[in-house]
């Protein structure tokens, strides 16, 4: 059993920034390809940034330059950083083991001004 607990959303004016926190406890986390998604109202949940156990990362075309994605293995914990914010960011961010049934609970993050 895996649990993801997620933390760091909240209300941002657009041009700010967050920091979004994913800790994992329940099994081996530095061998795990984890992501991020979000879903927005009415939409489809979608792939926001995945990292692999080596540190390689992919972000969706619409965050790229944005959003930066880092592990830290030694505290089974996943980060995604999040600059420059847009409106069209505002969803509930999820934080996912790849591969796997685990996903955390959501994490709001709402841009406006």
């Amino acid at each position: 059993q895996v649990q993801l607990v997620e933390s760091g959303g909240g209300l941002v004016q657009p041009g700010g920034s967050l920091r979004l926190s994913c800790a994992a406890s329940g099994s081996t986390f530095s061998g795990n390809v984890m992501g991020w998604y979000r879903q927005a109202p009415g939409k489809q949940r979608e792939l926001v940034a995945l990292i692999t156990s080596g540190g390689g990362t992919n972000y969706a075309d619409s965050v790229k330059g944005r959003f930066t994605m880092s592990r830290d293995n030694a505290k089974s914990t996943v980060y995604l950083q999040m600059n420059s914010l847009k409106e069209e960011d505002t969803a509930v961010y999820y934080c996912h083991v790849q591969f796997s049934t685990y996903w955390g609970q959501g994490t709001q993050v709402t841009v406006s001004s």
